[in-house]
């Protein structure tokens, strides 16, 4: 059985959120973009962790054995939609089922639980971030978002997306652009 692919021009990018974002939830995000289409768009927060709340206790909830695979993970924030739901973006390593949908050439996301099952069994991928809740919008939604000066988009790289600190993730994709925190505006410019 083939795997799901999300093939959009915007799909594995980042969207780094703008100053002056007016949804709080967002302030200072950086979005890890699943899927977009015609039909909208789905991504991840991907720098902001829960408070508190470590994969473990998602795996006892679930009567999952917690293993060695799991050790240590943390949970964030992915998204005000659903967030009683959870999602793992991961390296591209991990593919065992075909709900993985593939996103770029280092990317995969799996919402099933048996992703959860193997990474606690030490069968799952080599980088994992699990979060609860995705980020949503409607056909058009996040185009107009950009065009208003909303977000930025940069490239998504396995290493920022999971190896830098949540606190350094947004200034460091910024910083990826050229371009310095301090030196941003909410405001769009007319030429």
């Amino acid at each position: 059985m083939s795997q799901p692919h999300s093939t959009d021009q915007l799909a594995g990018k980042l969207l780094i959120a703008m100053p002056g974002m007016a949804d709080p939830r967002f302030e200072t995000g950086l979005v890890f973009l699943c899927d977009h289409s015609d039909s909208g768009s789905m991504g991840l927060i991907v720098n902001k962790p829960t408070d508190g709340v470590a994969m473990d206790d998602l795996l006892m909830q679930l009567e999952i054995d917690g293993g060695i695979g799991s050790a240590g993970i943390g949970v964030h924030f992915g998204g005000p939609v659903e967030h009683g739901r959870g999602f793992v973006l991961h390296s591209s390593d991990y593919g065992a089922n075909s709900s993985t949908l593939r996103i770029g050439d280092g990317f995969g996301m799996t919402a099933t639980l048996d992703i959860l099952e193997d990474i606690a069994g030490g069968r799952g991928p080599d980088r994992v971030l699990l979060a609860l809740g995705y980020a949503g919008w409607a056909p058009g939604q996040l185009e107009g978002e950009i065009r208003a000066n909303g977000w930025l988009t940069c490239d998504a790289t396995p290493e920022l997306v999971f190896d830098t600190p949540d606190a350094q993730k947004w200034q460091s994709a910024l910083k990826g652009l050229g371009v310095e925190a301090l030196g941003l505006s909410s405001v769009a410019g007319r030429a």
